[in-house]
């Protein structure tokens, strides 16, 4: 009889053991939570209002979308607003950006909540580059209307070309509006060089608008090429977010799911 009790108490020692072994192993390799906040950061003649679209799709699956408004005075300016946004994120973010947005997340995406960076037809400059140095790395296309900047130093889009040179695949009516509701681009953001690359050491992602008069989509396949960049080429506008937002959303997500 004792040797049947030692034998039971054996078997549950053992069964305990295990049991002990199958919990911790399993808590050691718990799945990443899919990342569920994102903060879009808008580029030059254009504004938050932009992103609606893309905002749609994305919390009806269930992610929280932030929208920063850039005051497009400063480098320094936008990265300041794009960083409260992300002190308010309850956790990890993806940072997008379109366009001049690009320069701005590259700035402010050094910040310890930015899980992952997606560029969307957008400028992905190096330490000591801004978006001139690329801009000026291939011609403009026939249909671009950027203007020299004015007495006050704000740039300006041609608005006879802003349709055909910017957002060429939405409707008039919403180019018009676009057009309306720009932020004011003040230039000296344009010609300052960024401090930071955390596309160096972050997961990226990239979206090249095969259509793009705005920049050429050469400078952004050179861009994306020289970094550690996921590329994606989407045909469209230089607003491939408000034309193709089921396309971008899903870089977006795939940037969000990446770990689990």
């Amino acid at each position: 009889m004792k040797d049947q009790i030692n034998k039971l108490k054996g078997i549950l020692l053992a069964a305990a053991v295990m049991l002990a072994t199958v919990f911790s192993a399993s808590a050691q390799t718990k799945p990443i939570p899919a990342i569920k906040n994102v903060v879009l950061v808008h580029g030059a003649f254009a504004d938050g209002s932009g992103w609606k679209a893309l905002y749609a799709i994305l919390t009806k699956k269930g992610y929280n979308v932030t929208v920063v408004q850039n005051p497009l005075s400063s480098l320094e300016d936008d990265v300041k607003a794009t960083q409260v946004a992300l002190d308010k994120q309850d956790g990890p973010a993806i940072l997008v950006g379109h366009s001049w947005g690009g320069v701005v997340i590259t700035e402010a995406g050094d910040h310890p909540k930015v899980a992952a960076l997606v560029y969307v037809a957008a400028f992905q400059p190096d330490k000591g580059e801004s978006a001139l140095t690329w801009v000026q790395t291939a011609p403009p296309a026939p249909e671009n209307g950027i203007l020299q900047p004015d007495d006050k130093g704000i740039l300006y889009y041609d608005k006879a070309k802003y349709h055909a040179g910017f957002c060429a695949d939405i409707s008039k009516e919403e180019a018009d509006f676009m057009y309306a509701s720009q932020g004011t681009f003040y230039a000296k953001g344009f010609v300052t060089n960024v401090t930071k690359a955390p596309w160096k050491d972050k997961p990226t992602y990239g979206i090249v608008a095969t259509e793009d008069k705005s920049i050429n989509p050469e400078i952004e396949r050179k861009m994306y090429k020289r970094s550690n960049t996921k590329v994606t080429e989407l045909k469209g506008s230089h607003v491939i977010f408000m034309s193709q937002p089921e396309g971008v959303a899903k870089v977006i997500i795939a940037a969000a799911t990446a770990g689990k």
